[in-house]
C-alpha cells in the first residue's frame, strides 16, 4: 500500500521507532510496539543503527512485525552512503518478501574514519535509484526546516530538496524543530522552490537536559527562547521537566494541526507511554480537522487543501 494517498484524505499522524542495541534481540521492542499500536497510527518508521554490514538486518525485522503483526503499515529507514547498488536492491527485495513497500531514502550519517561507498554520495541518488528499479516502491524522504547542517544556506538546500523531488520522493518527512515559523517559513520556500508534495513535520518531545543538549549538538537545531526558559526552569526536576516537554511537544503539534500541516511524524525514541500520553491529548484535534477534510470532501470530491497542493 502506497502511503501517499494517505495525505489526500486525511492529517496523517505517524511515528519513528529505533532498534534494540546490536547485542539485545529485536523481539525486545515488541512490548513497546504492541503500545503504541493503541494509538493505531497511520505508519510507523523503523531507522537503521549506525555501521556494521547487519545492522539493517534489524531494521528489516522491526519493520516485518508492524507490518505483518501490528497490521500498520512499516516505512524502513534506507541510507544509502555505505551500500552498494546491489546491496540496496537485496535489501529492497528482503523488505518486499514482507510485503513492506514504503522506505524512507537517505544518505545516511557520515562515519568517522569510514569510506563511503560511493555509489549514493547524496540522497537524490538513492532515490532515483530506487525510483527507477523498484518503482512499486513509495519513497520518503528527509527536510530541514531549520536547514540542513552541511548546506551552505536555504537557497542551497532548498535546490537539493527539489533534486530529491524531481529523482522521486513522494512526500517529506522533516527534521525535528522547536519553532513552528521556522517550519512554515520553510513550507513557503519549497512553495516557491515548486516542491509540491507533503511535508509532514518532525516532532521530538525533550523531557530531559541531556537529551536536549544530544540532540541539539548533534543536529544544529536552535532553541526558541520559550524551550529555554523552560530547560532553565525545570532543568533540575526530572519530573517537571517530563511534564514541560510533553506540554511543548502537544503545543506544537496543536498549532501544526490548526495550521494545516499535512501530518504529524512523532519521534518517539521507544517512549511508548510519551507518544500514548501525547496522542491522548490531542487526537481531538486531529479528529476536528479530519471531519473537516470528510465534510469538505463530501461537496467537492477532494480534500481542503494542504500548503502543499496551492
Amino acid at each position: 500500500m502506497s502511503l501517499t494517498a494517505l495525505f489526500k484524505n486525511k492529517t496523517v499522524f505517524s511515528l519513528e521507532v529505533v532498534p534494540p542495541k546490536k547485542d539485545s534481540p529485536k523481539e525486545a521492542i515488541l512490548p513497546t510496539l504492541q503500545q503504541l499500536q493503541s494509538i493505531n497510527p497511520d505508519f510507523i518508521s523503523v531507522t537503521s543503527g549506525a555501521g556494521g554490514s547487519d545492522h539493517y538486518t534489524g531494521t528489516v525485522q522491526i519493520a516485518d512485525l508492524i507490518q505483518n503483526q501490528l497490521n500498520i503499515p512499516a516505512v524502513a529507514h534506507v541510507p544509502g552512503l555505505y551500500q552498494t547498488r546491489e546491496q540496496v536492491l537485496n535489501l529492497l527485495d528482503n523488505l518486499s518478501e514482507f510485503n513492506v513497500k514504503n522506505i524512507l531514502g537517505l544518505r545516511g550519517d557520515k562515519i568517522p574514519g569510514k569510506q563511503p561507498v560511493g555509489d549514493f554520495n547524496h540522497a537524490n541518488d538513492l532515490v532515483a535509484f530506487v525510483h527507477q528499479n523498484r518503482p512499486d516502491f513509495s519513497i520518503a524522504s528527509a527536510c530541514y526546516p531549520n536547514c540542513h547542517p552541511e548546506a551552505t544556506g536555504f537557497v542551497d538546500d532548498i535546490a537539493h530538496l527539489r533534486t530529491k523531488v524531481d529523482a522521486g520522493a513522494d512526500y517529506l518527512i522533516s527534521q525535528l524543530f522547536f519553532d513552528n515559523q521556522a517550519f512554515y517559513d520553510f513550507q513557503e520556500k519549497a512553495e516557491i522552490a515548486g516542491i509540491h508534495v507533503p511535508i509532514e513535520a518532525g516532532i521530538m518531545p525533550c523531557t530531559n537536559k541531556k537529551q536536549i543538549e544530544r540532540i541539539t549538538q548533534i543536529t544544529g537545531v536552535p532553541l526558541p527562547k520559550k524551550f529555554s526558559a523552560i530547560l532553565n526552569r525545570y532543568q533540575n526536576s526530572k519530573e517537571a521537566m517530563r511534564e514541560a516537554g510533553i506540554a511543548f511537544a502537544v503545543d506544537q503539534i496543536i498549532d501544526l494541526v490548526s495550521e494545516g500541516v499535512d501530518g504529524i511524524h512523532l519521534y518517539t525514541m521507544n517512549h511508548a507511554d510519551i507518544a500514548e500520553r501525547i496522542w491522548n491529548t490531542t487526537k481531538s484535534v486531529f479528529d476536528a480537522a479530519n471531519a473537516r477534510t470528510r465534510t469538505t470532501m463530501n461537496y467537492t470530491g477532494t480534500k481542503v487543501p494542504g500548503f502543499w497542493e496551492h
